[in-house]
């Protein structure tokens, strides 16, 4: 680890709660839709509708909620009620405006390593809503840079490294997302952290099987990471 000195942080279920929120709309909007369905058929639409909208929406909750209506009017046959339609409006802007709640010891973690390292966030989605919730997080004093992602692609982590004008070797990654956070920067050569989150989005998933590498590490708690760097 004497070579980085870059530490990049993921932010969504690494620095603060994030995938429940999702997972409790989810809920709520297949409850107001069944329609005759199961709760898992909703489910099972909203997930298929979500993907395919991914290259046009991209990530984050403004492309959920989007999703979430395309999926009313299919399961209704386009006869999704507007009180249904505004009933999945507020859904999502109750989403928007939940309070940012810190991962255990992010703050703390965050501290110890300001001033040894520059400190970065490398996230996904919204730019208006990631930037919202950092700012809500209190926790935008501790970070040099700030790089909101369409995706998190092997290209979109280079054109991130040379903006900061390292070589990979000095760059380290923490994340929950085996797919997003550490198989590309590992592509790189890049050192990645992986730390698990308990709920974890379906298009996430990756299995750890699939990841041989040197520069791979896992820890049960971001607050490992002080013992580590």
């Amino acid at each position: 680890m004497e070579k980085i000195k870059v530490i990049g942080f993921d932010a969504d279920d690494t620095l603060w709660v994030n995938e429940p929120y999702f997972r409790e709309t989810e809920i709520k909007f297949c409850e107001l839709l069944t329609n005759g369905m199961s709760l898992d058929e909703v489910t099972k639409e909203l997930f298929a509708v979500e993907i395919g909208n991914i290259p046009l929406y991209g990530y984050g909750t403004k492309a959920f909620i989007l999703s979430m209506l395309e999926t009313g009017l299919k399961i209704t046959k386009g006869k999704l009620s507007p009180d249904k339609i505004q009933a999945i409006i507020e859904l999502g802007k109750e989403q928007i405006n939940k309070p940012v709640e810190l991962i255990n010891g992010v703050e703390d973690v965050l501290k110890g390593l300001f001033g040894k390292y520059r400190l970065i966030v490398a996230t996904k989605g919204d730019l208006l809503d990631q930037e919202r919730k950092l700012k809500k997080s209190g926790l935008l004093k501790y970070f040099h840079h700030i790089e909101v992602m369409s995706d998190k692609k092997v290209s979109d982590y280079e054109k991130l490294i040379k903006h900061l004008d390292i070589t990979p070797s000095e760059f380290l990654m923490v994340g929950n997302s085996l797919k997003s956070d550490i198989m590309p920067v590992l592509k790189l050569g890049c050192k990645a952290i992986h730390i698990p989150f308990h709920t974890t989005w379906e298009h996430e998933m990756l299995s750890e099987k699939e990841i041989e590498n040197s520069h791979f590490y896992k820890m049960k708690s971001i607050k490992d990471l002080l013992t580590f760097v």
